[in-house]
């Protein structure tokens, strides 16, 4: 390495930007594994902001003439030297290829923001559906997911429940971007692209993630299910990480020569004390149903243990002899453990009893499921028992409960009705008792033409997305995650359609909970799309393209009609939900949506206060996306339901007091460049309230993103 530390050294004397390119692949390379997942990373992405006005210094690239398509010229970055807005005119420089400085329209070109680039975001409103009441708010940003994951760390890093994404599959046909350009199946590279891009996002989404308890879900296909369990595998190496094999076409995808496709993968990546939920079903089949426990028996189980490794000595205590009455084959007593020296035969039971050992059928020793304190404790209080007594052989079945029936019992979920002579209870189900789900799921409501094609049909007439998720399976998946947590936040970045968003609605009508989603997906129009509005001479930014573009022509429309129980039209959705709860789409749902594009701003703006009004929506998102937002603080402060802000220094006394009056307030923005004033102000609030700076929080958060993307 000293060797090229020496080039290094060099080369930047000559070409400062070169070496620190250069310098970085280096890094990268010193940290590939031997082992595991390994992949180029590629060079950083970019995005293209069209409509955002052109500003001295930024990145271009310079369009082709309307009516054309892109060449490889168009996709050359420039640097703007100089703005003529007399001309609307922008001088520009090369940004890293040998070209000749040039002038070219403002009308011409693009702004660029690579993801080495610090961006400072705000969101501008676009649309709003109310008919949650005082419920909070879903939100749907038009964005890039990126830069919108880094957007939400300063709203919610470490608050997200949950997460589910729907990521392109990377099928070879065209399905997604990389910097602009459609990947399809002659790119060489176009694994690991897949993967430079899902990292880059995954590591945004981890830090979003609460780290104590919450879950990230990743649904995925034959194409790119092996390299992504090992992505995750290597992202979260503390994480339960579990895959689930789902169909989602029972009638399949005939494909000559091999077998027909039917399934999907789920990943299932658990952070914290996160658990799985237990089921109406086991997802495979009807062999268990919870509502049909109802009024049944409790289940009985075996009390000696089935896994093959249990043999005795393999765990203390739990290799002890039980007594049994010879007479009624009732249990008399439990015995002490023994020592793995001592001979079993050696033990007398007392008088009138005989001994059951944890014997497997071929006569080995085994061990029984419990110690025998708790055998003890479990006879004592009728979990225990002797059955199948047969006097002949002296063969008797000892069962017990287990220890989650023991608490449900406790709990008053099962209705003790007596007991029987020996003792034991006699109990029967007052409530339904989820059951454990399986890793396969066969779910006809799973059904991807039906719940997900068919539903988007209703809800949007005449308007195609191709492939949506079953709303139901996706309700599904969360509902094994969120349904103890009425107020989860559930974030989507590759929201499509906007299914999450309604499967987040759907639970909440189920169980009365105020749970909220944030969905993020652009504006990207199709491919076939594209070449027909090029061949008409639109460009990306005309509203007769963004127009078709996914957030404004699906996810936005279909989320507004979920909620109105109306279509675009105004007509009256027509069917029914047909899955836990059955009732008319046109019904609608008692829930709040807004809908925001982000926008790019520019920090000197920022920094003095001249733009708040696209930064207002990021503070309301932090402060819980509920009741009123403050847009405008020339009054010098200002206080909402659950957040407050102090825009001038003069007025800290009126902020202070309102915000203590204020009880529900959980939040305050305080814009100041004074750290001595910023701290007595956080120390004068109640303790309940987290204290934010503006706009040094606000700024070193993109700036710290930026800096750690470059690594």
């Amino acid at each position: 390495m000293s060797r090229l530390s020496q080039l290094l050294q060099k080369a930047r004397s000559q070409d400062p930007h070169l070496a620190d390119e250069i310098e970085r692949e280096i890094k990268h390379l010193q940290q590939r594994r031997a082992f595991g997942l390994n992949f180029e990373r590629h060079q950083p992405e970019s995005v293209e902001l069209p409509g955002r006005k052109v500003r001295k210094r930024d990145k271009v690239r310079i369009l082709p003439p309307r009516g054309q398509n892109p060449t490889r010229e168009n996709s050359l970055l420039w640097t703007v030297t100089a703005i003529d807005r007399t001309t609307d005119t922008a001088e520009l420089e090369p940004l890293e290829h040998d070209s000749e400085p040039t002038t070219a329209p403002l009308d011409d070109l693009v702004v660029t923001a690579e993801f080495t680039d610090p961006i400072y975001p705000g969101l501008v409103l676009t649309g709003k559906v109310e008919r949650g009441g005082d419920k909070p708010f879903h939100t749907v940003i038009n964005s890039e997911n990126y830069h919108a994951l880094e957007t939400l760390l300063f709203t919610h890093q470490g608050k997200i429940d949950a997460i589910y994404i729907d990521p392109p599959y990377n099928t070879g046909a065209k399905d997604w971007k990389y910097n602009n350009d459609y990947v399809d199946s002659e790119d060489v590279y176009r694994h690991s692209k897949w993967l430079a891009m899902m990292e880059r996002r995954l590591k945004l989404a981890k830090e979003l993630l609460n780290p104590e308890d919450s879950v990230l879900i990743v649904t995925i296909d034959e194409k790119e299910y092996l390299r992504l369990g090992l992505l995750l595998e290597q992202l979260f190496p503390h994480g339960q990480i579990e895959m689930i094999t789902s169909v989602i076409s029972a009638k399949g995808v005939a494909r000559f020569g091999q077998f027909s496709r039917v399934e999907e993968y789920i990943y299932t990546v658990r952070l914290g004390s996160q658990e799985v939920e237990l089921s109406e079903s086991n997802m495979l089949d009807e062999t268990r149903s919870a509502s049909a426990q109802v009024g049944k028996p409790v289940s009985w189980l075996g009390l000696r243990r089935r896994e093959p490794s249990a043999r005795r000595g393999a765990r203390p205590k739990q290799f002890y002899p039980i007594f049994v009455d010879k007479e009624t084959g009732y249990v008399h007593d439990i015995g002490d453990e023994i020592s793995d020296e001592v001979d079993r035969h050696s033990v007398t039971p007392p008088v009138g009893t005989f001994a059951v050992w944890p014997l497997l059928p071929d006569g080995t020793e085994g061990l029984w499921g419990i110690t025998p304190e708790t055998a003890r404790k479990y006879k004592a209080g009728g979990y225990l028992r002797g059955r199948n007594y047969k006097p002949s052989s002296g063969y008797v079945a000892i069962q017990y409960l287990s220890s989650g029936t023991v608490a449900t019992i406790a709990a008053d979920e099962i209705e003790v009705e007596g007991y029987a002579e020996d003792g034991s209870v006699l109990a029967t189900y007052k409530a339904a008792k989820g059951v454990i789900p399986k890793r396969v799921w066969n779910m006809s409501s799973h059904n991807a033409e039906t719940g997900g094609t068919k539903v988007v049909r209703s809800l949007t007439p005449n308007r195609r997305f191709p492939f949506p998720k079953s709303l139901y399976a996706v309700e599904d998946t969360l509902r094994f995650f969120v349904a103890n947590k009425p107020e989860a936040v559930v974030l989507d970045f590759f929201a499509g359609s906007g299914t999450t968003a309604h499967a987040v609605m759907r639970l909440n009508r189920q169980d009365g909970g105020r749970r909220q989603s944030i969905s993020v997906t652009n504006n990207e129009v199709s491919a076939d799309e594209q070449k027909r509005l090029r061949a008409a001479g639109h460009r990306p930014g005309d509203p007769e393209w963004e127009a078709l573009g996914i957030c404004d022509y699906i996810t936005k429309p279909r989320i507004t009609a979920a909620i109105t129980g109306k279509t675009p039209d105004g007509d009256p959705i027509k069917g029914d939900y047909k899955f836990t709860d059955e009732f008319p789409m046109a019904d609608g749902f008692e829930e709040n949506a807004e809908f925001f594009t982000l926008t790019y701003e520019a920090p000197s703006r920022v920094a003095r206060n001249r733009d708040f009004a696209r930064i207002a929506p990021l503070l309301w998102l932090a402060a819980g996306a509920e009741g009123q937002r403050i847009e405008d603080v020339s009054s010098g402060y200002d206080v909402a339901e659950t957040y407050g802000v102090l825009a001038s220094l003069d007025h800290t006394h009126e902020f202070v007091e309102t915000m203590k009056a204020a009880d529900t307030t959980r939040y305050a923005f305080v814009v100041t460049d004074d750290e001595r004033s910023y701290q007595r102000i956080a120390d004068a609030l109640p303790h309940r309230v987290e204290t934010v700076r503006l706009y040094e929080q606000y700024l070193k958060n993109f700036e710290i993103l930026v800096a750690r993307s470059a690594r």
